[in-house]
């Protein structure tokens, strides 16, 4: 696989050139210094040329803060990952010492570079790239990647550096998403499965403000892991780039397969993490609640069965949802979650044929009917699965229209009680079969 990384110093544009050969918002571009942290992966082409584009955190050479520390040595793992690197400078700024710093230490990576020099938006202001060249990294391709001004012929340089990738087929992996309020232990549970620091870990909450992508082998397959934004109540958002980290959030749950809520077993379940439990839900994804830090409460007094019982109590319509108590620390049981992943993605694959379906649910239907509605007698003739992933379920009724909210959930019930759909939602839809002499 052809990894390119764009680095650079803070605020130069590296995330606007990500989008732009992305095609997609996949990087939150604002202006303020700092805004992407973490590594974010995106899929571009240039001539038939397929390759991932690694956007990174703005870098400072020799900072000694915490968090410039973190994303610089976010930077370096993805320059040692990268096939080649696009180094984006500012034109307007010119060239910085900052810049000449990430000179040196790119010259000494061995790996291809392409220098870009951006917010050149004109013919005129191309020449404020002369300036770049005494850098030592060939030729500087003056740019705009807010409006594409000049971006062929830095890529026609830079896909001469790559080997074939077509990118043509589909992406059948398994996806997991690991979603939750900030400081759950999103990224540490990443970090346990990659058994590297790919994310940026510290104890400051909201850490992690967008959605990545990282790939792990289990028993010889393939699983995507998407690391996203801690979820706040929106009274708690106060910049924006929060409110776009939900929205990266929410596309995040809509690209997996299976999403894995992290609750933090020290607050227990709490309103924000039944919000996410809906989240999921809504989008029809299949669910593992992850209680983390469980290493710290076997010394409490709390059991398991007494945390599982209040969640069922809480969550009556999410009682199908499996619940695990893990440790990203110590990486007590992690291994369950990844099993359990498959199961469900198996789960909501399948498909149960028609004869099976009426030859269980037609005896239980025939015993506990449902009730009468303004003088008319209810019944399901007809059951068959109509769709996969998630699971959608057809019943011709004489009067669907009339069924009660209740004995929806009745038949749902002695679906699941009958056929394992654990940890994925079902749907299902109430159609009028054709009219015969019986329905009035």
């Amino acid at each position: 696989m052809n990894l390119v990384a764009i680095v650079g110093r803070p605020n130069v544009g590296k995330s606007t050139l990500f989008n732009r050969l992305t095609g997609n918002q996949g990087a939150i571009v604002l202006d303020t210094p700092g805004i992407t942290r973490d590594r974010i992966y995106g899929t571009a082409d240039w001539n038939g040329k397929y390759f991932t584009v690694i956007d990174t955190g703005g870098f400072i050479p020799g900072s000694e803060d915490q968090m410039e520390r973190a994303i610089r040595e976010q930077a370096e793992i993805a320059i040692e990952d990268a096939t080649a690197i696009i180094f984006i400078c500012d034109g307007r700024d010119g060239v910085t010492s900052f810049d000449m710093d990430i000179a040196v230490q790119l010259r000494s990576s061995g790996k291809p570079v392409v220098l870009v020099v951006n917010k050149c938006d004109t013919n005129i202001l191309d020449a404020n790239s002369y300036d770049f060249y005494r850098m030592g990294l060939g030729d500087p391709y003056p740019i705009s990647a807010a409006n594409g001004h000049n971006t062929g012929d830095f890529l026609d340089e830079l896909v001469g550096y790559l080997g074939e990738d077509d990118g043509s087929e589909e992406d059948e992996r398994l996806k997991i998403a690991f979603v939750g309020r900030p400081n759950s232990g999103k990224s540490s549970l990443t970090n346990a499965f990659l058994g590297e620091d790919r994310m940026i870990v510290t104890d400051i909450p909201g850490t992690t403000r967008d959605s990545i992508d990282s790939i792990i082998k289990y028993y010889g397959e393939e699983i995507v892991l998407i690391d996203t934004a801690g979820l706040r109540r929106r009274s708690h958002i106060k910049e924006n780039v929060e409110m776009y980290s939900i929205i990266r959030t929410a596309r995040a749950i809509e690209r997996c397969d299976v999403a894995v809520v992290l609750v933090d077993a020290t607050r227990g379940l709490e309103d924000q993490d039944k919000k996410i439990i809906n989240q999921v839900g809504e989008a029809r994804k299949g669910i593992i609640i992850a209680v983390n830090k469980w290493d710290i409460m076997e010394k409490d007094h709390k059991t398991a069965e007494e945390i599982t019982k209040k969640y069922k109590e809480d969550m009556r319509t999410f009682d199908y949802v499996p619940m695990l108590f893990i440790s990203a620390l110590t990486k007590q049981r992690i291994p369950k979650v990844l099993d359990l992943a498959k199961k469900i993605k198996q789960v909501r694959t399948e498909r149960i044929k028609t004869s099976k379906l009426n030859e269980v649910m037609h005896p239980i239907l025939e015993k506990t009917p449902p009730p009468a509605v303004q003088g008319r007698d209810l019944r399901i003739n007809y059951i068959t699965q109509t769709g996969i992933e998630p699971p959608v379920f057809a019943f011709f009724c004489n009067v669907p229209e009339l069924l009660p909210d209740s004995y929806k959930r009745f038949v749902e019930r002695k679906i699941r009680e009958n056929f394992d759909f654990e940890g994925t939602p079902i749907s299902f839809i109430f159609r009028k079969k054709n009219k015969d002499k019986n329905d009035d």
